[in-house]
C-alpha cells in the first residue's frame, strides 16, 4: 500500500532511505517535508531488551553505588548502554533513539551522546526527556497538589516557572555541547476519560509554562515532541498552539482518532503514534493488525507522519506483538518513490 503526500508540503524533493540516513528521514517527517519509501519509525521506550537481547534495560538498571566506581568501570557500563541503544535501533529499524541515562544527570547524559554518536556518527536523531511541566500527580502527592491549586495558586506558578527556568539552564549545555537534537516532553495530563485537570485549570496552570519550555527549546536548536496519553481531546488546541513539532502518541484507548487531528492539524504538527497498545497485550492479532493499518492509512497522507505505538514497548508487552505490526509497516507504510526526471 502506498500513499501519496501532498504537493503543498514544505521543501522540494522526497527524501529517499538509500540517499538519506534515519536521522534526516525522522527530520524531515517533523518538518512535514515529503519522503519516498518507508515512514520513519521509533518507540519512545523499548522495554523488551532482555527478551530481544539478554539485557536489562538501562532505565530499569540499579546503580546505586555509581560513584564508588572507578571511572574505568563507569565507561564500561556506558558503552554497554551506547551498544544496547544502537543494537535496539538497528534490529527494529529506529530512526530515533530516545536516551534515559542512567544516572539521569546532564553529565552522564552528555557522555552517552558521546558515545553514541563516536559509534553510529549521525545515523540516529537522538532525543532525551525535557518536561517539568506538572501533569497527573501520584497518589501520595494528589490531594496535596489538588488543594494548592485552589490555596496556593501563586506558589504554584512560581514554582512552574522555576522549573522551566531551571530545564532551559539545562538544555543551555546541552546545546553548547552538542549532539543532541532533541527533546521528547512525556509529563502526561490525561486519563482515558479526559484531563486531569479541567481545560480552564489547564490553561493557566500548564499551557503557559509548557509554551515557554517548547519555544525556549526550539530558540537553542531543538526539535520537540510532546507525548502525553489518555484523551487529550478537551485540550488539543492548546497542545497545538505551545508549539512543538510532532504530537505523540494519539491514544486510541483514550477516545483519539488520528483521522480527526490530521484532518485538524496535519498542517501544523507532525503525527507520531496511534497503534493501539492494549490491543497489542490483549487483543487478536486480527486487531493489533488492524489498529497498525488504520494509524498508517490516516496518518500517512500528506506527509508528517511517524509509524509509533500509543505509547511504548512497555515491559509484559508480548515481543511478537510488537514484530507483528512492524510486518505491517514494512508491507503497508509506503510512501511511492519519485518519478525519474524527464530528459
Amino acid at each position: 500500500m502506498e500513499f501519496s503526500q501532498a504537493t503543498n508540503s514544505p521543501a522540494s524533493s522526497p527524501l529517499s532511505a538509500e540517499r538519506h540516513t534515519p536521522r534526516q528521514r525522522f527530520i524531515a517527517a517533523l518538518e512535514r517535508r515529503p519522503l519516498a519509501g518507508r515512514v520513519p519509525h521509533f518507540e519512545l521506550v523499548f522495554f523488551l531488551t532482555m527478551e530481544a537481547f539478554g539485557k536489562v534495560h538501562p532505565s530499569h538498571r540499579n546503580y546505586e553505588q555509581w560513584l564508588q566506581m572507578e571511572e574505568s568501570e563507569r565507561e564500561l557500563h556506558r558503552a554497554d548502554m551506547a551498544d544496547l541503544y544502537i543494537a535496539t535501533a538497528e534490529r527494529y529499524e529506529h530512526s530515533a533513539i530516545f536516551l534515559h541515562p542512567n544516572p539521569g544527570s546532564v553529565e552522564e547524559t552528555i557522555h552517552l551522546i558521546d558515545l553514541i554518536r563516536e559509534k553510529s556518527g549521525d545515523r540516529y536523531f537522538l532525543m532525551r526527556h525535557g518536561d517539568v511541566t506538572f501533569g497527573i500527580p501520584d497518589g501520595r502527592h494528589m490531594a496535596e497538589f489538588c488543594y494548592r491549586l485552589i490555596d496556593e495558586p501563586d506558589a504554584l506558578k512560581a514554582e512552574a516557572q522555576a522549573r522551566v527556568d531551571a530545564m532551559l539552564r539545562k538544555a543551555d549545555t546541552l546545546a553548547a555541547h552538542g549532539g543532541l537534537d532533541g527533546f521528547a516532553l512525556c509529563t502526561d495530563y490525561c486519563f482515558n476519560t479526559g484531563p486531569f485537570l479541567s481545560p480552564a485549570q489547564f490553561s493557566e496552570f500548564v499551557a503557559p509554562y509548557l509554551a515557554q519550555l517548547t519555544r525556549g527549546m526550539r530558540e537553542r536548536g531543538f526539535y520537540v515532541i510532546k507525548h502525553t496519553d489518555g484523551n487529550i481531546m478537551p485540550i488539543i488546541d492548546q497542545l497545538a498552539q505551545t508549539g512543538p513539532h510532532a504530537l505523540h502518541s494519539l491514544d486510541p484507548q483514550g477516545g483519539v482518532d488520528i483521522a480527526e487531528v490530521k484532518r485538524r492539524y496535519g498542517d501544523q504538527l507532525c503525527l507520531i503514534g496511534n497503534v493501539n497498545c492494549g490491543l497489542m497485550d490483549t487483543g487478536t492479532d486480527e486487531e493489533v493488525i488492524d489498529s497498525a493499518l488504520y494509524a498508517l492509512q490516516n496518518g500517512m497522507p500528506g506527509g508528517g507522519y511517524i509509524f509509533s505505538t500509543s505509547n511504548c514497548i512497555y515491559t509484559g508487552m508480548p515481543l511478537r506483538r510488537y514484530e507483528l505490526i512492524l510486518d505491517v509497516w514494512r508491507q503497508h507504510g509506503n510512501y511511492p518513490d519519485p518519478a525519474p526526471p524527464t530528459t
